[in-house]
């Protein structure tokens, strides 16, 4: 799979039929009525999960071994379960410790909380209520220790951590319990927080020196172009920050000149784009499999236990699951946080492409191990980060204008800036606050978009 027709790609459509019935949490007073007439759109439909592309429901079938109808079902699913969640995030702040589908068909959501009184309100939104001890905050903040001592200590018997909402615990992946807890203590995370998991894989950037398909760094490295943006005029494409550094120079999969990284962050982050010469063209498209194509249409977050698909230079297009959210890595080159580790195959000369979750883009390949002959990990760089740190426009089926991205949690909503959950922002005279992390796009105004914005 990978890029044998043109440079830049772009995302996948999915599926179908939903049977998640979405229903708004109200912070207070009541909102006033939607100004406009007729049902809201639906989160399947806002984030064209009802829309599926025929190569990703392949693979979703094939990969995780679902019928036809499934498929369809699941990524509807999937999609009303990222706005419940951000809902119930909201309506619980400090007390949320975190949410995952379950099922064939993702249609199990489970939100955890620390405060027992809130399983009538999570059961509200036809979610399972799970009482934890530790909240998101607690855990990302012993995280947070752990990421910082990995500076300072060796980190080759314990190349990953990351917060398991299922579990209540930052866990540790690593080759003893030994390593772990050494590692722990000198990082004064605290052992009632963390957990151990044996493993012995070693996680590698999925980069090598053979030729092949996708694109070259400096006529020498290969690496697969991720998702096509645009930074005002200038075309390009998001990859992965170990592929390459600022300068470096690209050709594209026939060899002709392409490019130069224009920003690569790594480690710390695995991010980068590229600006493309003229004789490129960003489009929303991404390989699929069997030389077909899907196209993003957003950058909405998918939740744990959602189904991505993956497409690679080196081995086409693969499906699995999210696992962990906020991942830490170390590589012998390095260590990187904020990845979302999978269980989707990938091997050298897959870094940079794109993971989707039906027709949005999640991110772009970081590394991993084992292969796609034996089953492997592969964790990603989140796409929204890649777009807010280098001010990049995602490029979406139908978009009509180019807006810089930007970071921001507050002020007027403005198409092309990237948002979190919980962020506030107003247009005219109504606030909404951010229930899934995306880059807005130019049709995704809160008012007409219940699957992203809550009206405060």
């Amino acid at each position: 799979m990978a890029g044998r027709h043109r440079v830049v790609g772009r995302s996948a459509a999915l599926a179908a039929l939903g049977t998640l019935v979405l229903t708004a949490i109200q912070p207070g007073a009541q909102a006033a009525p939607r100004p406009d007439r007729g049902p809201a759109p639906s989160a399947a439909h806002t984030l064209g999960a009802d829309r599926p592309a025929p190569g990703m429901l392949r693979a979703l079938e094939h990969d995780l071994r679902l019928t036809h109808a499934q498929a369809q079902t699941r990524l509807v699913n999937e999609a009303e379960a990222g706005t419940r969640a951000g809902l119930l995030h909201n309506a619980l702040g400090t007390r949320f410790a975190g949410a995952w589908v379950g099922g064939a068909t993702s249609d199990a959501l489970t939100v955890a909380t620390t405060d027992r009184a809130d399983a009538a309100l999570i059961r509200a939104q036809g979610a399972k209520p799970v009482v934890v001890r530790w909240n998101l905050g607690d855990l990302q903040a012993a995280q947070r220790k752990l990421d910082t001592a990995a500076g300072r200590v060796r980190t080759a018997a314990t190349p990953t951590w990351y917060v398991d909402v299922a579990t209540n615990r930052v866990v540790v992946e690593a080759t003893s319990r030994r390593a772990a807890t050494a590692f722990v203590r000198a990082a004064g995370a605290g052992t009632d927080r963390t957990a151990f998991r044996q493993s012995a894989q070693r996680p590698r950037l999925f980069k090598d020196l053979v030729g092949g398909d996708a694109y070259y760094i400096n006529a020498a490295a290969r690496c697969s172009i991720g998702f096509s943006v645009t930074k005002g005029t200038q075309q390009g494409f998001a990859s992965a920050g170990h592929c390459g550094t600022p300068g470096d120079t690209t050709t594209g999969y026939d060899m002709s000149a392409q490019g130069t990284f224009e920003a690569s962050t790594f480690p710390g982050k695995d991010m980068s784009w590229v600006g493309v010469n003229a004789n490129w063209t960003a489009t929303p498209d991404v390989e699929a499999a069997d030389g077909q194509k899907v196209q993003v249409t957003g950058s909405a977050e998918a939740v744990v236990g959602a189904a991505v698909c993956r497409s690679g230079s080196t081995t086409g297009w693969h499906c699995g699951t999210v696992q962990q959210l906020g991942t830490t890595v170390s590589y012998p080159q390095g260590t990187v946080s904020g990845l979302t580790k999978t269980n989707v195959c990938a091997e050298p000369g897959d870094s940079g492409g794109p993971f989707l979750a039906g027709s949005q883009a999640q991110g772009t390949t970081s590394g991993g191990s084992g292969d796609c002959t034996r089953g492997g990990t592969t964790f990603f760089q989140p796409v929204n980060p890649i777009l807010s740190d280098f001010g990049l426009t995602l490029t979406t089926a139908g978009q009509t204008a180019s807006v810089p991205g930007q970071s921001g949690a507050s002020g007027v909503w403005s198409a092309g800036r990237v948002y979190q959950v919980g962020a506030v922002v107003t247009r005219g005279s109504v606030r909404y606050r951010a229930l899934q992390a995306h880059q807005a796009q130019s049709g995704w105004a809160p008012e007409s978009t219940p699957a992203l914005w809550q009206r405060l």
